[in-house]
């Protein structure tokens, strides 16, 4: 983990900082952020009607489907035309929703222009059983066009649920293995050669391939939409939520060099004033990253069929499931002596001639990184203990 006396205020920017000043410094600082949380994703989810990609489309935006702004769903086709849902938390996230291309008139090719297939970073091609001759005519479009795509099996919790009462030495193994291999080998049959397919219940993302499949399109995705993709994920294993924390991680220092070079100023009760309206906006990003937002809440006492309360009553940080103010930030700060040491030593060695403005960056710098990966650590432990109680310990991929 990084140590704050060890890193140099704003050294990535220290140029702008010797040619152009603090605010020109700050400026770029922003505008990097700025940058950094509005990349743009775009995820195509596909297939052939009643196959479940709208109740993936939600269930990937953390929503249901009877929730206002859901994607519509049934067991015929209510898709027509390319439809785009913006992730309700990250709106530079958007998944669309596009028609089964075996309920259009256009080949696969055709069926790729008429969707702007430019625009999409990957597909989702998605089935309820075996991927049919239109699915894979779209994937091999896809793969000549040189773009990602990938196979899903959807409403694996079904089909272990009809296995299990059909089947008298049932075994979920096994049922899986067979789901799988089946998959695999019409696909083969169908011209690929070593076809990858991921299991996945919308409605129990936490369960089966979903956590696979998020760690592969992590992977290939290029290095810039990573964050983008992460952030969007519903928390639906204890590693993600680790690559959440250490993705928040790494912006504490940029947040920090912000505060050290607003300090710069010779104004009295500015650098705190400032301090504390970024740190409330930054708790409650780190509050919806974690789901740990009253409205994240709700919805997942509601899927996993537990209350609110359940919730609420493992959840251990003063800053999870309440409304951040500047009141409640310095009341949990007030607990801690060496922050209310240094925001006291900001504001005294601002006066001091020659060193004080220094000082005071350094000091504002120091405690700004501190509270703020306290606060950070405070919040996605208690994310940890939420899923742990919602979701229990059964998270095999």
């Amino acid at each position: 983990m990084e140590n704050p006396l060890d890193y140099e205020p704003i050294e990535e920017f220290r140029e702008v900082l010797l040619t152009a000043g603090p605010a020109s410094a700050a400026a770029k600082i922003q505008e990097y952020l700025d940058e950094q949380n509005n990349i743009p994703l775009n995820i195509a989810v596909t297939g052939e009607s009643g196959s479940g990609k709208s109740t993936f489309v939600n269930a990937f935006r953390g929503i249901n489907n009877r929730d206002e702004g859901a994607a519509p769903t049934g067991c015929v086709e209510t898709t027509s035309k390319p439809t785009a849902y913006a992730h309700p938390n990250y709106p530079n996230v958007t998944l669309w929703d596009l028609p089964g291309i075996g309920t259009t008139n256009f080949p696969a090719d055709e069926y790729l222009k008429y969707v702007e297939f430019e625009k999409f970073d990957f597909f989702i091609i998605i089935s309820a059983d075996r991927f049919r001759e239109n699915d894979v005519k779209l994937a091999l479009e896809i793969e000549r066009m040189k773009k990602k795509f990938y196979f899903v099996r959807s409403k694996i919790d079904s089909n272990l649920r009809d296995a299990e009462e059909d089947q008298r030495d049932f075994s979920e193994e096994r049922t899986l293995a067979q789901i799988r291999e089946n998959c695999i080998q019409g696909l083969q049959e169908q011209g690929f050669e070593s076809p990858q397919v991921f299991l996945v219940s919308s409605r129990k993302l936490h369960l089966y391939d979903f956590r696979l499949l998020e760690e592969t399109l992590e992977r290939e995705l290029p290095a810039h939409k990573r964050n983008a993709l992460l952030f969007a994920m519903p928390n639906v294993s204890r590693g993600i939520i680790d690559k959440k924390k250490d993705a928040l991680q790494s912006k504490i220092k940029y947040l920090a060099s912000l505060s050290a070079l607003i300090a710069s100023a010779p104004v009295p009760g500015l650098s705190i004033t400032a301090d504390l309206t970024m740190i409330v906006k930054t708790i409650k990003e780190y509050q919806v990253t974690f789901g740990l937002d009253n409205e994240s809440l709700e919805n997942l006492a509601r899927s996993t069929r537990l209350t609110l309360a359940d919730l609420r009553a493992v959840m251990k940080s003063p800053l999870a499931a309440t409304e951040i103010t500047k009141e409640l930030i310095v009341k949990v700060l007030s607990f801690s002596a060496s922050e209310i040491a240094l925001m006291t030593a900001e504001e005294g060695s601002r006066f001091i001639p020659i060193i004080g403005i220094p000082a005071a960056m350094t000091c504002s710098f120091i405690s700004t990184y501190s509270a703020l990966k306290t606060f950070l650590n405070m919040l996605a432990d208690d994310a940890q203990r939420v899923f742990t109680r919602a979701l229990g310990l059964n998270t095999t991929v």
